[in-house]
């Protein structure tokens, strides 16, 4: 205080007459009394602003890139219902678990899944070390380009694919292999890098689920391993936040330094009834909502759905729009909707639409 007020002696002066103490004394209690109306008015000032900080903000929209559709209605009210503690259907910030299929759902399947072209490309590079190959069906239909072979495949890349193309390395060097192979390789419609064609009106998803607690994770019949080097820059899905097919592996010493090897056995598949599985090996809870494009996610989606307490949604994307990119659901060997676009009316999934829900296609 004594940096604010001047000495006493100094303010009031001194004075032996008592007419001129009390005038000095009544000035000075006016001092005191105009510093604390000022604190008062600016604490007033203050408390106001902050009061207009606190208010509510309108949302700007989350999700621009949907049409302003039921679906989209559905999914607003399910977030801001699960995030809210005075709603019925309140969940948890920890409980708050989304999880998406990849290939169809968050980016795009057709012709063949990327996957299956990286498969293709790896067994063509080692089919001269390899020339019992040529006398397996399914490699030998590969290595051919025979396409009516390769689209009867059917919803996921086959076991004896991912054995022959995926193993037999470190899993440093597939890492490396896998990222060379996305910055190179480009879709053969329209002629550009995989990672270019993930669906801009997903990622907006996944951000405002983000933005308001969730956790969001792929779940999908592709290879962990083929997934994680690029999902982070893509989705913003971390490496431990990707669930799928895996192969086993082991640890060995290779020339003095510790190295985990990728062996030709298959740990989980990924897909169908391995999709709840994995969800619930790698995160032990049940997610509330889940989005899938097929009927490789059927299981999937009753498993978050089946769920008790709290709000839950279910969400298939279905393939209608052929001209900005394609149109398939029931005859179709890659990413088939039959089972599962049957199932949504009763048991409550929204059938999202790209050709009505979606007013914008790939990343921006």
């Amino acid at each position: 205080m004594s940096s604010l007020f001047p000495k006493r002696d100094t303010l009031i002066g001194r004075t032996d007459s008592p007419t001129d103490g009390r005038f000095q004394r009544w000035r000075w209690l006016g001092f005191v009394a105009v510093f604390v109306l000022s604190c008062a008015a600016s604490q007033t000032q203050l408390i106001a602003e902050q009061h207009v900080t606190e208010q509510p903000v309108q949302w700007r929209d989350p999700l621009p890139s949907w049409n302003n559709t039921a679906a989209k209605a559905k999914i607003i009210d399910f977030v801001r219902a699960v995030s809210d503690p005075h709603d019925p259907g309140y969940f948890a910030p920890e409980e708050r678990i989304a999880t998406f299929d990849n290939d169809g759902t968050l980016w795009v399947e057709q012709p063949l899944y990327a996957e299956l072209a990286f498969a293709i490309y790896r067994i063509e590079i080692l089919a001269q070390a390899h020339p019992e190959w040529k006398t397996v069906d399914l490699l030998r239909a590969l290595l051919t380009s025979d396409t009516p072979a390769m689209l009867a495949l059917g919803s996921r890349v086959p076991i004896e694919v991912i054995v022959a193309s995926h193993t037999g390395m470190s899993t440093t060097v597939f890492d490396t292999i896998v990222r060379e192979w996305m910055r190179n390789a480009r879709h053969p419609r329209f002629e550009r890098p995989y990672t270019d064609l993930t669906y801009q009106p997903q990622l907006e998803l996944l951000a405002f689920l983000r933005a308001n607690g969730f956790r969001t994770y792929i779940v999908c019949a592709g290879t962990v391993e083929f997934m994680r080097p690029w999902a982070g820059e893509a989705y913003g899905i971390r490496p431990d936040q990707v669930i799928g097919t895996s192969v086993e592996t082991t640890y060995e010493i290779q020339g003095g330094k510790a190295s985990l090897l990728r062996l030709p056995e298959i740990y989980l598949v990924g897909d169908a009834s391995g999709k709840p599985i994995g969800i619930q090996r790698h995160i032990g809870q049940r997610p509330i909502l889940a989005f899938g494009n097929s009927d490789g996610d059927f299981e999937m989606l009753q498993w978050t759905t089946h769920g008790s307490g709290g709000a839950r949604l279910g969400l298939i994307l279905h393939h209608d729009d052929a001209k900005r990119e394609y149109a398939y659901d029931r005859q179709s060997n890659i990413g088939r909707l039959d089972k599962a676009l049957d199932e949504a009316d009763e048991s409550g999934w929204v059938v999202v639409s790209m050709k009505s829900d979606w007013n914008s296609m790939f990343a921006e």
